[in-house]
């Protein structure tokens, strides 16, 4: 399977949900914060729902099984949040 070096380059090691926001720490150690407000299902999704992540691929994905959700990290780095 090939990847693009972006969806290579940022790996979640973990992730979170902190103060409304969504929360990944990088296997660079950098860490990115986005709002829920910039994905609607997780704007509408209870606090528990929003902080139930996993994550897949490898690192590359966030997947949300509560809310049937999915982003890359790429597209996360990228301001790509999902559906408004």
């Amino acid at each position: 399977m090939k990847y693009a070096i972006a969806e290579t380059k940022y790996v979640a090691e973990k992730a979170w949900f902190e103060d409304d926001k969504i929360c990944l720490k990088l296997s660079d150690q950098k860490e990115i914060r986005f709002p829920i407000y910039l994905n609607e299902r997780l704007r509408n999704a209870s606090k528990e729902k929003a902080g139930n992540i996993e994550i897949i691929c490898g690192g590359t994905g966030l997947h949300w099984p509560d809310l049937d959700e999915d982003l890359s990290v790429s597209g996360i780095m990228e301001g790509r949040y999902g559906r408004l």
